[in-house]
């Protein structure tokens, strides 16, 4: 499990595809990254500041935070099974990477690459 956390991955079978109405927020202009927390986790503080971070650097790039303990139902949906999870979404709301942990910002900058297809 310690090899694994942080660490984005490919999201395989069925993609999920987020809107803005699901996330309580507009999606960025070229990529989103979608944050789940809790209160009491310590990890979240720090990838909070890695994707705020990230989401600066890179224009059109927005990042959302969503508190796992209020929405319950898109946790489930999802799969979220640990805080904090970290999806990021193209420009179109296509899970393209997914990473439960926290993320490195190497990690981040490279997940979002993908995502907007550079």
């Amino acid at each position: 499990m310690r090899r694994r956390n942080g660490v984005a991955r490919e999201v395989r079978g069925d993609v999920e595809r987020l809107t803005s109405g699901d996330i309580h927020a507009e999606l960025g202009e070229r990529a989103t990254l979608v944050q789940f927390s809790t209160s009491f986790c310590q990890p979240c503080r720090a990838t909070r500041r890695i994707l705020g971070e990230v989401a600066g650097m890179v224009p059109g790039v927005a990042h959302v935070e969503i508190d796992a303990e209020s929405r319950l139902d898109l946790v489930r949906s999802l799969n979220i099974l640990r805080t904090p999870t970290v999806l990021v979404l193209d420009a179109s709301g296509r899970v393209v990477k997914r990473a439960s942990g926290q993320p490195r910002k190497a990690d981040v900058i490279g997940a979002l690459g993908l995502a907007v297809g550079e």
